[in-house]
């Protein structure tokens, strides 16, 4: 079972989004959260392995709720509620390590299925719209490139790229000819030297360091 808590001021909402999870015979909510205070406590003690979180909540916000979280050992996949399809409150909680964006009025199929793409770890969820959020609000002036990049082979840099540009791993083995088994093993090679959680942390270091 994929263990999911829910945040969001709105009462409602949340109902909704436990029916919808509850339909599902490998989801189940184990907590939910008014605001982001209260949210730090639940996942404390209910260990999910997937968080919805609203960005706008009174008491304590999404963003502040999820750098606390991510602070813990062991944390869990963080997505993001929005209703703005171009949101710098999103793009600065996926800076701050959460594992993509969804927005509030996607469709139910969707978002079941991000929930488990999020656990995972497989994909980007959104990737064009993370790859958009990024453009829109990413600073020109890029760091320098850190040096564990270097340790990626020429075949390493070519998927990063392509992935990178949101590219799924079906799209980049049908544009490189490989198996698809390959480019999860080449993606998961990727992220262990770069020391990212996701394919959303390889889209954040991309633009970060200008490699897009």
């Amino acid at each position: 079972m994929i263990r999911v808590v829910l945040v969001d001021d709105q009462a409602l909402f949340r109902a909704g989004i436990r029916m919808l999870i509850a339909s599902q015979s490998d989801l189940e909510v184990v907590g939910e959260a008014g605001n982001g205070l209260e949210a730090v406590s639940v996942v404390q003690e209910t260990r999910p392995d997937v968080v919805l979180m609203d960005i706008r909540m009174p008491v304590m916000d999404g963003l502040t709720a999820t750098a606390r979280i991510l602070e813990e050992a062991d944390p869990p996949r963080i997505v993001m509620l929005t209703t703005f399809d171009l949101d710098e409150a999103a793009a600065r909680a996926i800076r701050q390590g959460a594992s993509g964006f969804l927005l509030k009025d996607a469709d139910p199929e969707f978002l079941l299925a991000a929930i488990r793409t999020v656990h995972s770890g497989s994909s980007v969820i959104a990737a064009a719209a993370t790859r958009e959020l990024f453009a829109h609000f990413s600073a020109p002036v890029h760091p320098p490139v850190p040096a564990n990049y270097g340790t990626l082979t020429e075949r390493e840099r070519e998927i990063f790229a392509l992935a990178a540009r949101g590219l799924s791993n079906a799209e980049i083995a049908a544009r490189e000819y490989l198996s698809e088994a390959t480019v999860k093993t080449h993606i998961s090679r990727i992220l262990t030297k770069l020391a990212l959680r996701d394919r959303v942390q390889l889209v954040v270091f991309a633009f970060e360091h200008g490699l897009n």
